[in-house]
């Protein structure tokens, strides 16, 4: 195999490498709309859950998870 063979195999390696990467950049963006949609959730959901609760009387909780 020439230089010139081993130069373009790696050229096309680059090639295929970058298709790969921009697809996976495309479902990284999507998994990150997903959990941010699904953190909404669960902040709905936990502060339903303290309205009920106040509503009947019990403390909100003191042991939530803190953003860092």
């Amino acid at each position: 195999m020439g230089i010139a063979d081993k130069m373009w195999d790696g050229i096309a390696r680059v090639i295929r490498m970058d298709a790969k990467v921009e697809g996976l950049a495309a479902t990284v963006k999507d998994q990150q709309a997903r959990i941010e949609d699904l953190t909404g959730r669960v902040i709905r959901l936990e502060t339903a859950l303290e309205i009920a609760l106040a509503a009947k009387g019990f403390e909100t909780p003191k042991n939530r998870i803190e953003k860092k």
